[in-house]
């Protein structure tokens, strides 16, 4: 009898009926490696980009154990450990940083593909380098998701990349054969009379700045206090530059990503800021205390899914107004058909229109 993937949950992560813990393309995932999944000893699966369990405690449930995970959201961590608890299979994994030890010695990798290609080569390439010689990758989606580039990115590694067929509108790349693997780098670009941005795969915007980042960093306040926060930082473009324009200021910068936090880590290394700025992988700022701040920079995602959801946004407004003390400013860019103003007015407090353009806005919202 496979996982009840029913009892699954997206907890933390937003929920709604239309949004599920698992989906075909785990199904098939797990239906194509099952061989291969049967036939490895403790220790050597690893599981990849697991949206919240799905993959990890099916392996689990028929037998697995040793499973290392690595999920880029905190809130996949979180809704896998809460998954293992519901289904009693707490004990039966570890999650890990995506590095060598992650995939060492491993012989069956299931990997849910990520959207962003250079994610996919990091993930590849790490497989290639470490990963014991007869490793079998196991790397599926939904069709939909799906582009003939990432057969490309995984024949760059691999020998050997198979394809299965479709069902239920998903697809399963398998691989063999690995070879010319490297350890991740972030890549870096540099904009002229800005800074340079550094990326791991997966980060978002890559190593450019887009709009909505570029309209809030040109429209920061000159002055900022003693310490800015940088709420949901992507690859630190607004924490680098605050700290950049702000000799005096420390900069605390948080997001859920480890591609970003990483990316972070990069870009105010390369823009010499790092030993002013603090780097932390949270859940929004759950890591600080009631009325702690008096500044947050803020470009909130606007996607759950693949789908554009207010969602992902207001529990970092209630985060932000928690963390903010009374008459602190809480500055945000958001994508101007959202219409988040009147959920900043309601959750933070009192909300003006900095600037706006034809696709997004910038506000400044001051705690009650």
């Amino acid at each position: 009898m496979p996982l009840p993937f029913d009892d699954l949950s997206r907890w933390p992560d937003h929920e709604s009926p239309e949004l599920l813990a698992s989906d075909a393309a785990d199904r098939l995932i797990l239906d194509e490696s099952v061989d291969a999944c049967d036939a490895t000893a403790p220790g050597e699966i690893v599981v990849l980009g697991d949206h919240y369990g799905a993959l990890t405690l099916a392996a689990a449930y028929d037998g697995a154990r040793g499973i290392r995970v690595h999920q880029d959201m905190l809130s996949a961590e979180r809704a896998l450990a809460a998954n293992a608890v519901t289904t009693e299979l707490t004990g039966t994994f570890t999650s890990m940083p995506l590095d060598a030890s992650l995939v060492a010695g491993a012989r069956v990798v299931l990997l849910r593909l990520p959207r962003s290609l250079a994610a996919l080569r990091d993930y590849a390439s790490l497989i290639a380098a470490h990963a014991h010689s007869d490793v079998v990758v196991f790397a599926g989606g939904r069709l939909k998701h799906m582009t003939t580039s990432m057969n490309d990115v995984l024949r760059e590694f691999f020998t050997t990349v198979d394809v299965t067929h479709a069902r239920q509108k998903s697809r399963v790349l398998i691989a063999r054969g690995p070879h010319d693997g490297v350890d991740p780098a972030p890549r870096m670009q540099q904009h002229a009379g800005l800074l340079t941005v550094c990326a791991f795969g997966g980060a978002f915007a890559d190593t450019s700045i887009d709009i909505g980042t570029r309209l809030l960093v040109e429209n920061l306040p000159e002055q900022l206090p003693a310490e800015a926060i940088d709420l949901a930082c992507g690859t630190g473009v607004v924490a680098a530059m605050m700290a950049l324009r702000n000799p005096d200021v420390r900069v605390y910068a948080t997001d859920q990503s480890a591609a970003a936090v990483a990316s972070t880590a990069a870009t105010v290394a390369a823009n010499g800021v790092a030993d002013r700025v603090t780097i932390v992988r949270d859940d929004a700022l759950s890591l600080r205390a009631d009325a702690s701040a008096d500044f947050i920079a803020l470009n909130p995602p606007f996607h759950v899914g693949a789908a554009i959801h207010e969602g992902a946004a207001l529990p970092l407004f209630t985060d932000a107004a928690r963390v903010l003390r009374s008459g602190g400013e809480l500055w945000t860019v958001w994508n101007s058909p959202l219409q988040y103003r009147a959920a900043l007015e309601r959750i933070v407090g009192p909300t003006r229109q900095i600037v706006r353009n034809a696709k997004f806005t910038v506000t400044a919202s001051t705690r009650r």
